[in-house]
């Protein structure tokens, strides 16, 4: 009896550890669930500024795609995982960086979206910390939502606004190539 627990806890442990996902120093779940549907770990990496690691960043899709295109056009649940790494990451360097990556994603045609992404910066309200999680998760339906740490903090509906939210990370000027890469798979 005593080496049946015994097995049974390792086993367990063995479970637990595959379930999880290491990028740097984060560790990611291999599924998460949002709006009631599970998403599966597309890929993920590090994005990095000066060879410091910033945040880990991870893509989550209801079933693995790698078309970045397909994925930030779809109207279906989805989630961009950011575990953050270093104390360099401020809140007003990710509210610049996310305006930033907005310019860059809808070609500096940010009038239609600007209203929206001005109210979706503004849910980060409080200074980021090392450890933090934020979720930007499109919830069909719903909208962009962001959750901190797995309280929600507010949502903004659309999906063009979801398009540009997501080819932030995955469009044709992303923050970090090899990030975008990463999220999806290569």
């Amino acid at each position: 009896m005593k080496k049946l627990s015994v097995l049974f806890f390792a086993t367990m442990i063995v479970l637990s550890a595959q379930a999880q996902i290491e990028i740097g120093d984060a560790v990611v779940p291999e599924t998460v669930t949002f709006n009631k549907e599970n998403l599966v770990f597309n890929g993920g990496g590090l994005r990095e500024k000066f060879f410091i690691d910033i945040y880990a960043g991870a893509l989550y899709l209801k079933k693995k795609n790698n078309n970045p295109s397909a994925i930030a056009k779809a109207d279906e649940t989805m989630a961009i995982k950011l575990h953050i790494q270093s104390g360099l990451m401020s809140r007003s360097k990710m509210a610049g960086a996310l305006r930033d990556g907005f310019d860059k994603s809808t070609n500096g045609n940010i009038d239609p979206i600007k209203e929206r992404m001005e109210k979706f910066i503004g849910f980060i309200k409080d200074e980021i910390e090392v450890d933090q999680v934020y979720d930007i998760v499109y919830e069909k339906g719903k909208g962009s939502v962001i959750y901190k740490d797995g309280a929600e903090k507010g949502s903004v509906a659309g999906l063009d606004f979801k398009e540009a939210l997501f080819n932030i990370w995955l469009g044709k000027k992303p923050a970090d190539k090899g990030l975008k890469k990463e999220m999806l798979g290569y």
